[in-house]
């Protein structure tokens, strides 16, 4: 049985992606239209937010791997060395890793149900992790299943697809075989898992423009305001539905 929370105001929506996929592109084009709108939105970045036992691994990739520290740029390139990093010993380390970060993205996603919020977006969710596993061995299978049943689901969960060259060039930190690999295992995991919303590789101003069509059609709000743990009678009595360009006649 998958994790489930009451429908309340808060709707929750996640993006997904290798690395340069625009994700922050996307997120700030739909903070900008709710805002717009007069909607209250919370974010939640994955590894400032979500992620557990941050430090120790950033002291793994940087002084274990040797990998570089900071963000790639067009301009500035590094070269990171974690997620990429495939041993057994690493996975056995992030399965434990992950089962934790679960939890806490658990957590989290109660805390937003609990806001007073009309969105709460998730810049990464548990799939950005998951997917990074070697998803065509039948006991990783069985451990993503397991992972999904403790995460409840995003109303709308973004995967952004791209072109592994051209995400790299705009954010070039992991070689071009890693993101090519990372890229499918993101495509198997939307299969293995259902439930997301994969947006083709496209250019940034018609990704936007899918990503916010699809939200306005998909995204219904409560105009009334919630109390967290109220009933659900008490939750949908008089309340009003709007969407993102307003109140439903």
């Amino acid at each position: 049985m998958r994790a489930k929370w009451k429908a309340g105001r808060t709707k929750l929506v996640s993006f997904s992606g290798i690395d340069g996929a625009g994700k922050s592109t996307q997120i700030e084009a739909l903070l900008k239209q709710l805002e717009q709108n007069g909607r209250t939105v919370v974010l939640f970045r994955f590894w400032d937010d979500i992620a557990m036992l941050t430090r120790l691994r950033e002291a793994t990739g940087h002084t274990l791997f040797k990998g570089d520290e900071g963000i790639g740029t067009p301009d500035a390139p590094i070269e990171r060395r974690d997620k990429n990093v495939t041993s057994w010993a690493m996975t056995g380390v992030r399965l434990f890793i992950y089962f934790l970060d679960a939890i806490s993205a658990r957590r989290a996603v109660k805390k937003a149900m609990c806001s007073e919020a009309d969105l709460a977006i998730f810049d990464r969710y548990t799939y950005d992790e998951l997917a990074n596993l070697e998803l065509s061995n039948p006991a990783i299978r069985i451990y993503v299943h397991l992972i999904m049943t403790l995460v409840p689901r995003p109303d709308i969960s973004y995967l952004l697809d791209a072109d592994p060259e051209k995400a790299r060039a705009r954010k070039p930190e992991y070689p071009l075989e890693f993101l090519r690999a990372n890229r499918k295992s993101y495509l198997d995991l939307s299969k293995l898992v259902g439930g997301m919303t994969v947006i083709d590789p496209l250019p940034v101003c018609d990704v936007r423009s899918a990503v916010l069509k699809h939200a306005i059609e998909g995204l219904t709000f409560r105009a009334s305001p919630h109390t967290c743990g109220a009933s659900k009678a008490n939750d949908s009595a008089g309340s009003e539905i709007a969407t993102l360009d307003g109140p439903k006649n």
